[in-house]
């Protein structure tokens, strides 16, 4: 019988529900609003199939590889637009549609009160799937029927973060050919709670019901990107350094307890495939940035390389040493570190107003808006 006695040591991926042959784990929110197994004991049969996939005692070698690495932009403009960087995810998954496979991905719930992945199988779908999606998504039933379409001889690609490839590589406990897994580089995954508490003050505040998010709108460009929602009648569309949802995710008080020593940024990929933005491109090679978005990919596995060549036409696409990849790309490998007011901020998330939560972790004194502009020069004159 599972048992999480300490939260840094689960991320929520989901595995132990997936395999249960009881069916007696369910993933039940805590106090913060992540996922945790709960076990129903009076149906619990101890056959430690909950055990055997769990991610935190996965034995596997440290991080030492260095993949191929690519920088590439999608020639169809209106995809990349789509995309949160250079839309490489739209041709991965059109690749394995159109030839009967299976895409399953993140996508926004109904409601915009959270996310979860779902299962597509014709490409109308797709843009549900695209963009970033800044919150941790519930997998429910998904490694159970990745399993069933695998063994029906179908493609089958799965997206996620790192440590839901793992957990679904430990779910099936054996290689599949017809199995392809893109990881998205994970900042780490902020409270879902805090996602419902800032939808929740917006539609009150604006008398509105929210429609449609985009977490990486591109009106402002790639690089200063920002949040676009869209309600009945009201529009936002706020700046990275504006929106309270991402300001808070980005101070990192938010996360969930084991992004602050993610495992899976410590181990080899389980993935085929990698990809996030091309931060830094600019530098390096300036033609392959008009600020609509540039991807980064890191090429895992033989299988990835094969996908990837596959799109290969489709794409600008250069070669890039690795070092240079990931040097503005941090969170391929490190994690986020931990606030000293992170239990502060969520005992003020449940107790305080919304509007007390902006003022008090997203407005800067006068001193501390010096020494930002300052920084952000800074950081722009490196880049520059």
């Amino acid at each position: 019988m599972i048992s999480i006695t300490e939260k840094q040591n689960c991320c929520g991926c989901g595995a132990c529900a997936n395999i249960c042959p009881t069916q007696c784990i369910s993933m039940t929110e805590d106090a913060e609003g992540f996922l945790y197994p709960a076990v129903d004991a009076s149906r619990c049969v101890d056959c430690g199939m909950c055990g055997s996939v769990c991610v935190f005692q996965r034995a596997e070698p440290l991080r030492q590889k260095e993949p191929a690495c690519y920088a590439a932009i999608v020639k169809d403009n209106a995809v990349r637009l789509a995309s949160s960087s250079g839309g490489v995810f739209s041709l991965l998954a059109e690749s394995v549609l159109v030839s009967d496979g299976v895409v399953y991905g993140v996508a926004m719930d109904e409601n915009m009160r959270g996310c979860s992945c779902i299962r597509v199988t014709c490409s109308s779908e797709l843009p549900k799937l695209r963009g970033s999606k800044y919150l941790q998504a519930d997998v429910r039933d998904a490694y159970r029927s990745v399993k069933r379409d695998l063994e029906t001889g179908r493609q089958v690609l799965f997206s996620g973060v790192p440590c839901q490839i793992d957990g679904l590589k430990l779910f099936l406990s054996r290689d599949y050919s017809n199995l392809y897994c893109v990881e998205v580089i994970c900042h780490g995954v902020p409270s879902p709670l805090l996602w419902r508490t800032y939808v929740a003050y917006l539609e009150q505040k604006h008398h509105n019901q929210i429609r449609s998010v985009q977490f990486r709108s591109k009106k402002n460009g790639w690089k200063e990107f920002g949040m676009a929602i869209d309600g009945t009648n009201f529009h936002q569309n706020k700046t990275l350094s504006d929106d309270p949802f991402l300001v808070m995710f980005l101070r990192n008080d938010c996360l969930r307890p084991s992004c602050y020593d993610c495992r899976a940024k410590k181990l080899e990929s389980c993935a085929d495939l990698t990809l996030g933005d091309f931060w830094g491109i600019w530098n390096l090679e300036p033609d392959m940035h008009d600020d609509q978005g540039t991807s980064m990919v890191l090429v895992q596995s033989d299988r990835g390389a094969e996908l990837f060549e596959s799109i290969r036409g489709s794409l600008a696409c250069r070669e890039m040493p690795f070092a240079d990849s990931v040097a503005f790309n941090a969170a391929y490998c490190k994690s986020a570190e931990r606030p000293k007011e992170r239990d502060t901020f969520f005992a003020d998330l449940q107790s305080i107003p919304f509007e007390e939560m902006i003022r008090k972790y997203c407005a800067l004194s006068v001193k501390a808006r010096i020494k930002k502009t300052a920084l952000y020069q800074a950081f722009r004159k490196a880049l520059s």
